[in-house]
């Protein structure tokens, strides 16, 4: 091709396209300042709404990426650039991501709402999936734990959202409940103050609500006592533990004939 040809078909392209390219690279240099000054705002709405700083980043790069990607679809579309074939490439490769990452997915948007809807949040006490731990660690995809063994698990967030999770920390406090079997032939009172003197007289007992002691049930050979006692979650073991040790040694001290004695 001569270079005469050459040139009647650029200045051809530049009657018919010129004017759209112009207005496309335009768009361009404003789009991109228009994102730039969108993520200087977004980044300090998200500060200002203290959004968990783990989703910052995300949300802020996906938004970008977002904006990015419609401004050059704009772009090309004044420019008069045929996007049938761009469409059909990007609709296949998302369609194929989606499948292959479907699991990972999951857990990403249990991890959103979990740090978005907050059902716990670090050094909650919790109990999910079978497993009671401290929370150490919320990360996007996973949630770790530690136990009172010191064991290390990590929860998969797309199964810990979508099942139950009961929080021990979040109201601040926990009943400690225990029961006692002695035989008929107790003096129910005697158990009852011994008991509730007990209770006082240890330590991590809150004084509010009031401590219960008292019969829950009858069986066919023995009484049932129960006891009922506010504790600081972080305590609850402890508590217990000494709790039961005390009232069985101050039973005994006071000649109360255990069931089987």
């Amino acid at each position: 091709m001569k270079l005469q040809e050459l040139y009647d078909l650029a200045y051809k392209w530049l009657l018919i396209n010129g004017s759209k390219s112009l207005i496309g690279f335009i768009i361009l240099l404003v789009g991109l300042r228009l994102i730039k000054v969108f993520t200087v705002r977004i980044r300090g709405r998200m500060s200002r709404r203290q959004v968990h700083s783990s989703l910052q980043p995300f949300f802020l790069s996906l938004a970008i990426t977002a904006l990015y990607v419609l401004l050059i679809i704009l772009v090309l579309n004044i420019i008069g650039f045929p996007l049938t074939m761009f469409s059909t490439i990007l609709g296949g490769f998302t369609v194929a991501v989606g499948l292959a990452l479907s699991g990972t997915f999951q857990n990403f948007a249990g991890g959103v709402l979990i740090l978005l809807l907050k059902p716990f949040q670090l050094d909650d006490n919790i109990v999910a999936q079978g497993q009671e731990g401290r929370v150490i660690s919320i990360q996007v995809f996973y949630t770790v734990l530690i136990t009172a063994d010191n064991k290390t698990i990590i929860i998969p967030n797309g199964k810990l959202f979508n099942e139950v999770i009961v929080n021990i920390t979040r109201e601040g406090k926990r009943r400690l409940d225990f029961e006692v079997k002695l035989g008929y032939y107790v003096d129910i009172d005697q158990v009852k103050q011994i008991m509730l003197d007990t209770v006082n007289a240890a330590p991590g007992i809150l004084p509010d609500p009031a401590i219960r002691v008292g019969v829950i049930g009858l069986e066919v050979d023995c009484i049932r006592f129960t006891i009922n006692a506010w504790v600081q979650p972080a305590d609850y073991l402890n508590a217990k533990i000494a709790l039961q040790e005390n009232i069985l040694k101050n039973l005994k001290a006071a000649g109360v004939r255990l069931l089987g004695t």
